[in-house]
């Protein structure tokens, strides 16, 4: 699994985000281009590499042309990717951030998310950080993020546009709530929200014992220098492969009788977003006789706390059961194949000492649409070519 790890040295910011995409090997016109897709002018994007700490990174700055202190919304940000030609999955997380964001800003100043008017990020400099860094993602194919304990610089004030605000920024807590983080002596915003939304949108959680095969290594400045501290994000791009490919997860279960079924769809979505590695329902009769729904979630530890907080949140059970378990799997690693049809995202699995390739679904709905063909027989063809090009590796 091909993974993006973000080690937070002096916290993490939008821009920051970027420049360490830039580092690592994304060209900066390939981010241009991708901009381009979301349909809005007014800004520039430069780059320059700087020095810190004796380590080159790079720095990007998001020059503004656009009125100041335009104030947007939620909805009118949601508007504004509906029009993009940005990828589905571009629109998707950038949406999932701006979203994290709208609830924490909701929560510090007591109202709704759509009522919600976003400030410093609603403005077009970090609309552009955060649909670029989904961009960056997509570009490099990152299948799952994660990062180190986020840190926060504390005991200092920073100016916005609410006024004088406490290091960390209320929303940046709020944000980071139920994540791991590390309160530094610093007193700087090391972590601005919109650096804390992207890592708790995104990102699986904070890697354990894993082991990663790294590929690329970006380093994204800060502005300025900080005293005793490197202002830099450091960005590692690589495979995580488990020792001997097996590895220790827990099954939350709990028993539902209760609960409108339409709301099973979004909570099962939620759960996968959340970093789960499954979910799925399964119809039992309980006690009484009354007809319920069995609720079976696999998460990893570095996940498992948001998954309890999100059942508890999304429906209307009282208890969970944890189930710690080993897996056992085998090895496999998402490909980029060439087909009749264009190039597909497939995953390899290794089996008895060859090589197995099998096209993901979205990919066989995609070229469905694209080619105005029927799912069904898109998958058979790929399946076709898939097992003619695994067997003439052979």
């Amino acid at each position: 699994m091909k993974i993006a790890y973000f080690d937070t040295i002096a916290g993490i910011a939008g821009d920051m985000t970027l420049g360490a995409f830039l580092s690592a090997g994304v060209g900066l016109e390939q981010l241009r281009a991708g901009l381009g897709g979301l349909g809005v002018g007014g800004f520039e994007l430069q780059a320059s590499h700087v020095r810190r700490s004796s380590i080159d990174a790079v720095q990007l700055e998001v020059v503004v042309t656009e009125p100041p202190h335009i104030h947007r919304t939620l909805d009118g940000i949601r508007s504004i990717l509906e029009r993009s030609t940005l990828s589905e999955r571009v629109r998707r997380d950038a949406l999932a951030v701006f979203t994290v964001l709208a609830e924490a800003e909701a929560h510090v100043h007591q109202t709704t998310i759509e009522k919600v008017h976003f400030h410093e990020v609603g403005a077009i400099d970090s609309i552009v950080d955060i649909v670029g860094t989904a961009i960056c993602l997509e570009l490099m194919g990152i299948e799952r993020v994660y990062s180190s304990p986020v840190r926060l610089g504390s005991g200092g004030m920073v100016q916005t546009q609410h006024g004088m605000m406490p290091t960390p920024a209320p929303a940046t807590l709020q944000v980071l709530r139920d994540y791991p983080v590390v309160l530094t002596a610093h007193p700087y915003e090391l972590t601005t929200p919109t650096g804390a939304a992207i890592l708790k949108a995104l990102s699986a959680g904070v890697l354990d014992d894993e082991t990663i095969r790294v590929e690329h290594v970006g380093y994204g400045s800060g502005t300025g220098e900080f005293p005793a501290l490197p202002n830099m994000l450091r960005l590692v791009v690589g495979e995580l492969a488990m020792p001997s490919d097996e590895d220790h997860v827990t099954i939350v279960e709990t028993n539902i009788d209760d609960m409108n079924p339409q709301l099973y769809p979004v909570l099962i979505d939620r759960l996968l977003g959340a970093g789960a590695h499954d979910a799925y329902l399964v119809p039992v009769i309980m006690k009484k006789g009354r007809p319920g729904i069995l609720l079976s979630v696999m998460a990893p530890k570095a996940v498992l706390g948001r998954v309890i907080d999100l059942i508890y949140r999304e429906t209307t059970t009282i208890g969970l059961r944890l189930l710690p378990v080993g897996r056992r799997k085998l090895p496999r690693r998402a490909v980029e194949v060439q087909t009749s049809l264009g190039p597909i995202r497939a995953k390899a699995v290794e089996r008895d000492g060859r090589e197995i390739l099998a096209p993901e679904f979205e990919e066989c709905r995609r070229l469905a649409d694209e080619h105005g063909m029927p799912v069904q027989e898109v998958m058979r063809l790929l399946e076709r070519e898939l097992s003619l090009s695994t067997n003439s590796s052979h």
